[in-house]
């Protein structure tokens, strides 16, 4: 029987020769896909920038890149002895290395490692309180973290040279990678202080005597570039913490000679360090020393020839442009103390300023997302756990032998199918529903197919099938339609792709049977499960959505009747409002109303109806991404659920929290627990990290293995899930956050078709 609700010419053919325009859902389905694209790359560049941050902060602590070989005991037979024997500021005018030792009585303070948060301001109050300068090596990564000390050091009138970004021994590395290390504390040196430096000190150095065959070729190359390399006459070995006393007695040099003094002002505990500082200025100064920087001891030994040669140096580098890593102007930007400052300009300024500024982003990104990824571990770890409890005690409930609704129900109800261009499966659909063990009456509203649906559903010639068709209009339209053509209180709802059990109708509507039951929500199974995309999305139906509604249906806020398999009171449904267009998940928009509205939602596991799952990944980002973005949509719609009162709150209280949490916020952060875990695994701990995420993916075959029992489903599926975890899941977030992009950007989607291909004929059975 037809009733036709909208009459319609049928389409004539198109002319012979004449090509057919695009429809026009065609051409609406072209714009929006138009439109998704840039979302798509917005949700992928997002990830990339945060997978960037995740990999600087781990540059900036040395756990990508880091390198702590360390080389001892070579040769030094092609350095020159004079070096080897000379002072310990070791410059290369004209080309010739030439040492310069420090005046006698005179102390070049100088300090390695920093800057550091702790310690470094506490040297330099003690310098300041002594009007005493120093200099102090620092290492790039650690100028970017603490930009404003290094800006208090330099004002203070103290000198500062570079001591690598990484602290790395640089004899091991290539020249690239020397240049790199250099280069990048220049543009933080210039991001921070405005200033870069000539000034040198290798990690690991000491006196000159241990320049050794594989670090002078470091050094003559940067003495090429104008770099002064520092090396020590005089080591406190404050960081062995051998206490105040004898970090006072090593730092002193010997017969009142001059000496380059090394502390440490990070790099550990510094607490030795900081008492003894005092101590040895009072010492030095009693004995008639006087305290300079590494520039003030040059300038106070340079010859006059010395002099014309730096100059000279200086004059040939105001031709050359300035370098990112040199970054090295003749304008000097302090007086003699601080001879070896040079002010930065152009593009090792704005460089530098954009490595301070991604560097600040990094140290406050990473943490936070540290404390929101333990946040959400533990939460889903106390869903997992939750879950396993109330899907047991629904199980145990619901299975007794006692356990009723109430009277059988036993009367006909109404079965709504909507379908647009369903011909692959609207046969298998309505002949499963024909060998119903209750009494039903199906309608079957065609939404504008163009392929035949309506036809094929009207030659099967089936009992009790109705076909009304309608323009297109979309799936709520359809399902509203069937409603108002529904002759009897119970209407059950299902796609034109699924197939259902001679017993599901009788199972589906029992709960009727109940007065406050508003709708029932049945149990999908995939059908296709014997690809790998309908496998892994077989475990995700009996695990994921078949778990959770055990759990919501105990605390009576479900979220969602699944679209292949719901059954409503129709007054329950009149009373809503009906199927609402207002978003693309029609089925959690009027499952969240009925609540609101008072009705009680529950879920029925032996009413099983089989789906045929989409076939390709892009038909699964299609599907998947409207479910995600409808149910947003759903979620923001009935946001005043929050403040609703009485029992008609309930899901606001609990539901919507639950939802927001497990299946937005969580799944949005869920990538970076990925990322981290691989991040972890190559710069930090593999053996950790692997441990870690075993145990995770432990954890998830404990609830997969209890719902597949559950659900009498075979373990072999299970097999798939550490696979499943690795690339079907990933696809899973990336749609969840796309989803997310394009609702705070305000886009709209249509409801979308999926293409068939009719395979789930019959029920798949539990195999």
């Amino acid at each position: 029987m037809t009733t036709p609700t909208t009459p319609t010419a049928p389409p004539s053919p198109p002319a012979r020769g004449r090509r057919r325009g695009p429809s026009r859902i065609g051409r609406a389905a072209s714009r929006a896909a138009a439109l998704q694209r840039p979302r798509v790359l917005l949700a992928l560049l997002l990830l990339l920038a945060l997978t960037c941050v995740m990999l600087l902060d781990g540059y900036l602590r040395a756990e990508v890149g880091g390198d702590e070989r360390v080389r001892t005991g070579a040769s030094a037979s092609d350095v020159p002895d004079d070096v080897l024997d000379g002072g310990p500021i070791l410059t290369f005018p004209g080309g010739q290395a030439t040492t310069v030792s420090v005046p006698d009585k005179t102390i070049a303070l100088t300090f390695d490692d920093g800057p550091d948060p702790t310690w470094t301001p506490q040297v330099l109050d003690i310098l300041d309180e002594y009007d005493v300068p120093g200099t102090f090596f620092l290492v790039g990564s650690m100028i970017s973290r603490h930009p404003g000390i290094v800006r208090d050091l330099v004002e203070q009138g103290n000198e500062v040279g570079v001591h690598t970004f990484t602290h790395v021994d640089l004899s091991y590395q290539s020249e690239a990678r020397v240049t790199r290390e250099i280069e990048q504390t220049q543009l933080a040196l210039a991001g921070a202080a405005g200033i870069t430096t000539t000034l040198f000190r290798a990690p690991y150095s000491s006196e000159t005597n241990a320049i050794d065959d594989y670090s002078w070729p470091v050094y003559q190359n940067l003495g090429e570039d104008g770099y002064t390399s520092v090396f020590i006459d005089t080591d406190s070995d404050d960081w062995k913490r051998p206490g105040v006393s004898k970090i006072v007695e090593w730092a002193t040099p010997e017969d009142d000679e001059g000496a380059s003094v090394l502390f440490h002002d990070a790099g550990g505990e510094r607490s030795q360090t900081i008492a003894a500082l005092p101590k040895y200025i009072e010492k030095m100064k009693a004995k008639g020393y006087t305290f300079t920087t590494v520039s003030g001891a040059m300038a106070d030994q340079q010859s006059p020839q010395q002099e014309a040669d730096q100059q000279s140096q200086q004059q040939q580098q105001q031709q050359e442009s300035q370098q990112p890593g040199g970054g090295r102007q003749p304008e000097q930007s302090g007086g003699g103390l601080q001879a070896a400052h040079h002010k930065a300009t152009g593009a090792t300024l704005y460089e530098g300023k954009a490595l301070v500024a991604a560097v600040a982003v990094a140290e406050w990104t990473v943490p936070a997302l540290s404390v929101g990824l333990v946040i959400v571990g533990v939460a889903v770890m106390g869903r997992f756990a939750m879950m396993l409890v109330l899907a047991r005690r629904h199980h145990r409930q619901r299975n007794r032998r006692r356990f009723s609704w109430g009277p059988p129900v036993t009367g006909p109800v109404s079965v709504v199918v909507p379908a647009y261009n369903e011909k692959e499966c609207i046969e298998a659909t309505l002949r499963s529903l024909a060998r119903s063990t209750h009494p039903v009456e199906i309608i079957v509203v065609d939404d504008g197919s163009t392929d035949g649906t309506a036809e094929i559903a009207e030659s099967l010639g089936l009992p009790g099938v109705r076909v009304v068709r309608q323009a297109n209009a979309g799936k709520p339209a359809a399902l509203n339609n069937g409603v108002r053509h529904a002759r009897y209180d119970i209407v059950v709802m299902m796609d034109g792709d699924t197939v259902f059990e001679p017993d599901t109708v009788r199972h589906l509507v029992q709960p009727f049977a109940d007065p406050a039951v508003g709708a029932v929500a049945g149990n999908a199974k995939v059908g296709n499960r014997r690809t790998l995309i309908g496998a892994w999305q077989h475990i995700e139906y009996v695990m994921g959505f078949n778990l959770d509604r055990r759990m919501y249906d105990l605390l009576r806020c479900m979220p969602t009747i699944p679209g292949a398999i719901g059954a409503f009171r129709r007054e329950a449904v009149l009373q809503a409002g009906g199927m609402s267009d207002d978003t693309l998940a029609e089925d959690t928009d009027i499952t969240i109303a009925l609540h609101r509205a008072g009705w009680r939602v529950v879920y029925e596991e032996h009413a099983r109806a089989w789906t045929e799952a989409p076939g390709s990944l892009g038909q699964l980002w299609s599907q998947r991404y409207r479910w995600s973005y409808g149910t947003m949509q759903a979620l923001w719609k009935h946001r005043r659920s929050l403040t609703d009162k009485g029992p008609s709150g309930r899901f606001g209280r609990v539901g919507m929290p639950l939802v927001v949490l497990f299946q937005v916020v969580t799944p949005v952060f869920a990538p970076l627990i990925d990322v981290f875990t691989v991040y972890s695994m190559v710069f930090v701990d593999f053996r950790a990290a692997l441990l870690a995420w075993l145990a995770v993916l432990g954890v998830q075959l404990v609830c997969a293995a209890y719902a597949f029992r559950l659900d009498r489903e075979k373990y072999r599926y299970l097999l798939m899930m550490p696979l499943q975890q690795l690339a079907y899941r990933q696809m899973m977030y990336l749609v969840l956050i796309h989803s997310c992009v394009t609702a705070l950007t305000g886009g709209r989607l249509r409801w979308q078709k999926l293409k068939r291909t009719g395979e789930v004929g019959t029920p798949a059975g539990n195999g």
